[in-house]
């Protein structure tokens, strides 16, 4: 990483593995342990270097009596040690055709709002009629 300028960092489903490896409560612990020092190492990095590193994670349903009043019962992996690791999260999620919705779910410096906007052979553009 030393020897040439990366502008980016991008770890894909960051908590894919550790759901794998740490199974049940009786490892709950451990599992959040080491994923809290995986994000600290990002940030190092995040700061040694100058780079922006953006994590993607997976998300769950929430299986508890209040999901029936939630529009969308989904919610992060990875509990509190994601959560206060990253600056800011967005979640993004499916729309009409090749349109998808990007929230900013959550962000020191940004209001929670959301956009549109579509994929296509051509790129990311404009969301689509």
């Amino acid at each position: 990483m030393t020897k040439q300028r990366f502008a980016i960092l991008i770890v894909d489903s960051a908590t894919a593995l550790y759901r794998t490896d740490y199974i049940g409560r009786g490892e709950l612990a451990a599992r959040q342990q080491h994923m809290a020092k995986f994000f600290r190492e990002l940030q190092r990095l995040a700061d040694a270097f100058g780079i922006a590193v953006v994590v993607t994670n997976q998300v769950s349903a929430q299986v508890d009596g209040s999901s029936s009043f939630i529009t969308d019962p989904k919610k992060p992996i990875g509990g509190n040690v994601v959560a206060h690791a990253v600056q800011t999260r967005l979640y993004l999620r499916k729309g009409k055709g090749a349109n998808r919705i990007c929230k900013i779910y959550d962000s020191p410096k940004l209001p929670n709002a959301e956009c549109e906007f579509s994929i296509t052979e051509a790129g990311i553009g404009n969301a689509l009629d």
